[in-house]
């Protein structure tokens, strides 16, 4: 999904987008409400995330204008303004969500996914992306930041199953059995073999690697 972030702290809009980038999603970020409001009106998202407190554009009056021009876009609101007031106003200003700062990242992915899942048309999921890596579910093609890459039968069902539990260690267990099909350890390298020539042909030849060895645990595909 196509996501927008406007918050003017750096640290945690890079936070944000960070986290939301490696849960396979593509995030416009940016620090002021002006330019904030420019990108809302005029890209193409599927839901934005927006600090209350803003330079020059606030976020509430980003969120009003947004509903005042009939946009339904999902937004969700971040603000250290916590007071069942500050909330009953972000919510009756337009926003669908309202977060209150510090938050654990792992709140606000749940309350984005669940704001995505209400727009989102019912179907059979075609397509996986983690980072700049894409997967087509259809063609079965792969590429990265626009480089089409190569897969035989089995390092594509490996790299969908690491895909679609980015971010998280996978054991060698985990592997076998949805992978291999196979529900006891056969003692060969037939997992080292294949994560070796995935990462191989995922990461060779580009700045940042998504496959990571988590010594002593499995195998995690993540873009930080």
């Amino acid at each position: 999904m196509n996501l927008l972030v406007i918050e003017d702290d750096d640290e945690t809009g890079q936070f944000i987008k960070n986290g939301l980038v490696q849960a396979g999603h593509k995030v416009d970020l940016t620090d002021n409400g002006q330019d904030g409001l420019y990108l809302a009106t005029t890209g193409d998202f599927d839901l934005i995330v927006i600090d209350r407190m803003l330079p020059l554009v606030d976020g509430l009056t980003i969120v009003r204008t947004l509903r005042a021009s009939d946009n339904r876009i999902p937004i969700v609101v971040l603000s250290a303004l916590g007071e069942i007031d500050h909330r009953v106003a972000g919510l009756n200003a337009g926003a669908d969500d309202y977060l209150v700062k510090p938050f654990a990242f792992s709140e606000l992915e749940a309350r984005v996914g669940a704001l995505l899942r209400r727009v989102t048309p019912e179907g059979p999921e075609t397509s996986l992306r983690v980072g700049d890596l894409e997967m087509n579910l259809i063609t079965r093609k792969v590429g990265r930041n626009g480089k089409s890459i190569d897969l035989q039968p089995r390092e594509f069902r490996l790299l969908e199953y690491l895909m679609r539990h980015a971010g998280q260690v996978l054991t060698r267990t985990m592997l076998l059995e949805h992978v291999w099909d196979y529900h006891f350890d056969p003692q060969t390298n037939v997992i080292d073999v294949h994560v070796s020539r995935l990462r191989s042909k995922i990461d060779k030849g580009f700045e940042v690697q998504l496959l990571h060895t988590v010594r002593g645990a499995g195998y995690k595909l993540a873009s930080l």
